[in-house]
């Protein structure tokens, strides 16, 4: 069994060689949707037998690689591109004259250009964006999309510090995950065309970042801001008013905020996810937006991965519930901080049903991916790794721990865990030594071997979890069972308090299917069909479908097209499919919402219509 640290789904070879700086300079062209120009890359070697630079890439059109010592002066290297692997991409293979053995850093100059059809980026008409007047692009190299967008050793185990010179048409603004000016754009707006970036941290690539379309910023704070099309921002800056103070309750529990700003990016709906942590520069998608700030814990997740992932990161994607379990754990510290214990309780107990649902007999997850630490990512994508295994198991994990030790012990450790591995890319049998040497020697008997080896190693939730509960939500179940009983809902100064939480477990707890009469008393009476909460549909398209409630299909439609974020729509492809007429619904959807679809759902529509078998 090869080591943890070793990535399966990188070509790269840091133990040979490692870059240790990138510098970018690139063009912006919407009319070929095509970023080109250099990426530079300073290296150290490890290796003085070493005389090959291994690189990702994939679909990057590459003309000219040279080789420099540092001081200007630039050769041409010879070099090598493999065919195409369908996960992997590309293996970039570059010659060197020799292999550094003085110890100085070397670089390697590459001009290239990329795809149209780059993996890692979207491309949007200006009909697709909420202004419906400029062009808007933006970035996605989470798990391995960098390398369709830059060549480079695209793994989380290496970090590496970067620099980017960004030229846009003049109309636009650029952003990346790293250093920049919002003071341009507060004071005037002032758009030049060229925009330079820092990031003197070192990151993994996953965390590269780029976006770039007619924006604004609007100030949150000393420290934190909001960036987004122009009509969206007030909206956005209300909805997001309380990001100081998620940035202060996770400082005053795990220590400083370390990379600075922390600004967010509004991202057009058809962004894939519902975040993406990138430092300094948060993505965020819309869909959270819904006025009444009950679904910023998402915004909690994305600040909670500045210490869990962008601060102390797994070190290849077998090994991903490091980054989304633990975050997912603070996200509810942050929450409970910020908005109270009743909220992270719910929202504890929702994610934890939900998770029961995926790994019961038959569902999504099989038993051998239920396991936080993953065997080998060897012929798998590492998207597949993003399951809510990583996310909430891994969570579980850490609040069983908590449990038993206390907050009193657990929380400096994690604290010291977030100092300890900061800036450094980890195993799971790194953080299993430090729990070990950290923690348990602090309270031997508080868990066993067997109880650590059961949530690490085996399937399924071991039988000494103890699941989160919410009274709030069991006042919710208890009027849903009623309802189902006696056909009487709840009454309206019982709805009327509900938060978004309470709707969601309102209709996660629902049958499979309902009668004729029930869809349709449901839905006069809370009009769930057209809503605007994107969790609500989320959960209301697939039910509406199975039970047959074709009234719903003309707003479904009209969500499945102005919705990309895969965990919200995927649902309801789901339900379509099932069916010899939903599957033609669905085609006939999917090829009208295609064009405003990030690639990263494409393919996740594409293969689930592909493999459907409908039962009629």
């Amino acid at each position: 069994m090869p080591a943890r640290n070793v990535d399966e789904s990188s070509y790269a070879e840091p133990d040979r060689v490692r870059i240790t700086h990138l510098g970018l300079d690139l063009t912006v062209d919407f009319s070929a949707k095509q970023l080109s120009g250099t990426a530079t890359l300073d290296m150290g070697w490890h290796d003085d037998t070493a005389n090959t630079l291994i690189l990702d890439t994939r679909e990057l059109a590459i003309s000219k690689i040279e080789g420099g010592d540092g001081t200007g002066d630039w050769k041409p290297l010879t070099f090598e591109l493999a065919k195409a692997d369908a996960i992997l991409g590309s293996k970039l293979t570059i010659h060197m004259p020799t292999a550094d053995k003085s110890g100085q850093v070397r670089q390697v100059r590459i001009t290239y250009a990329t795809s149209p059809t780059a993996s890692g980026l979207q491309w949007l008409e200006p009909s697709m964006t909420e202004g419906k007047a400029q062009p808007f692009m933006f970035s996605q190299s989470e798990a391995i999309h960098a390398r369709s967008w830059i060549p480079l050793q695209d793994t989380p185990g290496v970090r590496f510090s970067y620099t980017a010179h960004i030229n846009t048409p003049p109309e636009l603004i650029a952003l990346m995950s790293a250093s920049s000016d919002p003071a341009a754009s507060a004071n005037g707006n002032t758009r030049s065309g060229h925009y330079d970036f820092s990031m003197p941290q070192q990151v993994p690539s996953y965390l590269l970042a780029i976006a770039v379309g007619d924006l604004v910023f609007r100030r949150v704070s000393d420290r934190a801001g909001v960036w987004a099309e122009p009509s969206m921002a007030p909206k956005a800056v209300a909805e997001f008013a309380d990001t100081e103070k998620m940035i202060e309750a996770t400082e005053a529990l795990y220590g400083p905020y370390r990379w600075g700003r922390y600004d967010l990016l509004v991202l057009p709906p058809s962004f894939p996810f519902g975040g993406m942590e990138n430092p300094t520069l948060t993505f965020v998608t819309p869909t959270v937006i819904v006025g009444d700030r009950s679904l910023v814990s998402l915004i909690a997740h994305e600040l909670a991965h500045s210490w869990s992932g962008n601060l102390v990161t797994n070190a290849s994607w077998k090994d991903i519930w490091l980054n989304e379990g633990f975050t997912v754990y603070v996200e509810g510290r942050i929450t409970e901080e910020v908005y109270g214990h009743d909220v992270a309780d719910m929202e504890r107990v929702i994610s934890q049903r939900e998770l029961q649902k995926d790994i019961k007999p038959g569902g999504d997850i099989a038993p051998a991916d239920q396991v936080l630490e993953l065997p080998p990512m060897t012929g798998r994508d590492p998207d597949d790794a993003l399951s809510a295994i990583a996310y909430i198991k891994g969570a579980w994990f850490l609040q069983f721990l908590e449990q038993r030790f206390g907050r009193d012990l657990f929380d400096p450790f994690l604290k010291s865990y977030f100092d300890h591995f900061a800036f450094r890319s980890i195993t799971t049998d790194d953080f299993e030594a430090y729990l070990r040497s950290e923690l348990l020697t602090k309270k031997p008997t508080a868990v066993t071997d067997a109880e650590i080896d059961a949530w690490l190693r085996k399937p399924g939730i071991p039988a000494g979890a103890i699941a989160a509960h919410s009274a709030r939500l069991d006042a919710v179940d208890a009027a849903r069972k009623v309802w189902l009983d006696s056909g009487t809902l709840p009454t309206a100064d019982v709805t009327g308090k509900w938060v978004t939480q309470e709707w969601i477990d309102f209709l996660e707890g629902m049958p499979a299917t309902l009668t004729a009469e029930q869809i349709s008393s449901l839905d006069k009476a809370y009009h769930f069909t057209g809503t605007p909460n994107a969790e609500f549909a989320q959960r209301w398209y697939p039910l509406a479908e199975r039970s047959g409630y074709s009234t719903a299909r003309p707003e479904m439609a009209k969500f499945l097209q102005a919705i990309g974020r895969r965990k919200l729509i995927i649902p309801t492809y789901e339900a379509l499919v099932k069916t010899v007429d939903g599957l033609a619904f669905a085609n006939e959807v999917f090829a009208k919402a295609k064009p405003g679809y990030h690639p990263i759902t494409t393919a996740s529509v594409s293969a689930l219509l592909a493999k459907a078998k409908p039962a009629n």
